[in-house]
């Protein structure tokens, strides 16, 4: 293998192989035969042909964000040295590396009033997230991050360099935005950007003795919120001493006297602890969320909501877990769109995300406290999961239709009948969403 990738291998017992093979996520084992840190997309072709010679499984991480550590006795490749960052504001169009950061994208596309699809986090590659949908701060507005892209870069599974695009490889092309990395490994990606003639955005906080009128009025401004409004509310609850809190995350595509007009109900409830909201800059619009972008030890579960019962989430305790955050969907997210990917329609209104700490001692608890507050919910939960918000233990099926999943366990057929290529989360024959 360092025979025929220029870039840096490891092996198990070298040093730095543990700290190589570690995802993002603290505490997900990955047993993996070796790491490949790919030094361009022809080390990627390289490897791949290497893998099929040898009868091995190679599985793509630019970062290691959504690891599943479903990866025991495969090659890892490291994609993090493909970071180049190509912007056309004329055609309004990004090319970005398989290893490029949210963060490096919204930089550069926001000195000329343009933005990406970006999600929460500055940290997470733009590859991993259109393969998995992405779910964007924009994206009642303008759909999945999916959608946008226009071309992919890819080594198939024969090792071959491909570019794919609707008119070259309609299959291919529909399965590899929004349906895993199952299919290939991207070494590239082109996306559509978006004119932001104005940006409003931030977050207000409140103390827990709050919750239920921030919900109410979550509720409310949600139950008929224009495409250019996204609100995420959280339910914060650090370790003592810090207190409990309640807040609203918001971004909105327009001027700040229109976004305060559509938030007037927050403003009502006064008695706020802090309040970051204001005009902003595309490049800054991971500090909304501030989300931990060294590694860390998260346990997350989320599902999706076909309706807000807001007084079983508003009074629910929550230790030991950390977070509760309910996120509003809808708008272009919930609609069919011909020309889209493997997504499809999101047609649940709410997205529901706990959080706890993967830690020995605490794990079991907040697996627990997971799984009873999502009983708790009942029919309001759908069953199905967006592929990027998938947690260890689940499955790709739960991510798509049952006519979506057999579409995509038809290419992976087609494409890689030797499971050359796996994904995190890989398609397998049988499945679509079941109701939870």
């Amino acid at each position: 293998m360092r025979d025929i990738v220029r870039g840096q291998v490891f092996l198990p017992g070298d040093d730095g192989f543990e700290q190589a093979a570690a995802p993002w996520a603290v505490g997900v084992r990955q047993q993996v035969v070796a790491v490949a840190e790919a030094a361009d997309a022809d080390d990627v072709a390289a490897l791949v042909r290497y893998a099929r010679r040898a009868g091995l499984t190679v599985t793509a991480q630019p970062s290691g964000h959504g690891a599943s550590g479903d990866v025991d006795g495969m090659i890892l490749l490291r994609t993090a040295r493909l970071d180049e960052v190509a912007v056309d504001p004329v055609e309004r169009v990004v090319r970005a590396g398989a290893g490029t950061r949210w963060g490096q994208v919204l930089a550069a596309t926001g000195k000329h009033g343009l933005a990406g699809l970006a999600g929460s986090s500055p940290a997470v590659s733009v590859a991993g997230f259109v393969t998995g949908g992405g779910l964007s701060w924009f994206g009642r507005k303008h759909g999945w991050a999916a959608d946008s892209v226009r071309a992919l870069e890819i080594v198939d599974a024969g090792g071959e360099r491909v570019r794919v695009t609707a008119r070259s490889d309609a299959d291919l092309f529909w399965a590899l935005r929004g349906g895993g990395g199952d299919y290939g490994i991207i070494t590239s990606v082109e996306l559509d950007l978006y004119e932001v003639p104005g940006l409003y955005g931030g977050r207000i906080a409140w103390p827990a003795a709050r919750t239920g009128e921030v919900f109410e009025a979550f509720l409310a401004i949600t139950a008929d919120a224009p495409r250019e409004l996204s609100l995420w509310l959280n339910r914060m609850a650090p370790p003592p001493p810090a207190p409990a809190t309640v807040g609203i995350d918001v971004t909105f595509l327009g001027e700040a006297d229109a976004a305060e007009e559509l938030l007037a109900r927050l403003a009502a409830i006064g008695g706020s602890l802090s309040d970051s909201r204001g005009p902003m800059n595309v490049a800054d619009l991971g500090a909304i969320a501030a989300e931990p972008i060294d590694p860390s030890p998260m346990l997350a579960r989320t599902e999706l909501l076909t309706e807000l019962p807001v007084d079983a989430l508003a009074g629910a305790e929550l230790a030991p877990l950390l977070n509760l955050q309910v996120r509003h969907l809808g708008g272009a997210l919930a609609e069919e769109r011909p020309d889209g990917g493997a997504g499809g329609a999101l047609v649940e209104p709410y997205l529901l995300y706990l959080l706890g700490l993967r830690l020995p001692h605490l794990a079991e608890a907040v697996r627990g406290k997971q799984a009873a507050l999502v009983a708790q919910l009942g029919e309001v939960v759908s069953g199905r999961k967006p592929y990027t918000f998938l947690a260890p233990g689940e499955s790709a099926a739960q991510a798509f239709p049952a006519e979506a999943a057999a579409r995509l366990a038809r290419i992976k057929r087609e494409r890689d009948p030797g499971g050359v290529v796996r994904a995190n989360f890989p398609i397998h024959e049988t499945g679509g969403a079941q109701r939870g």
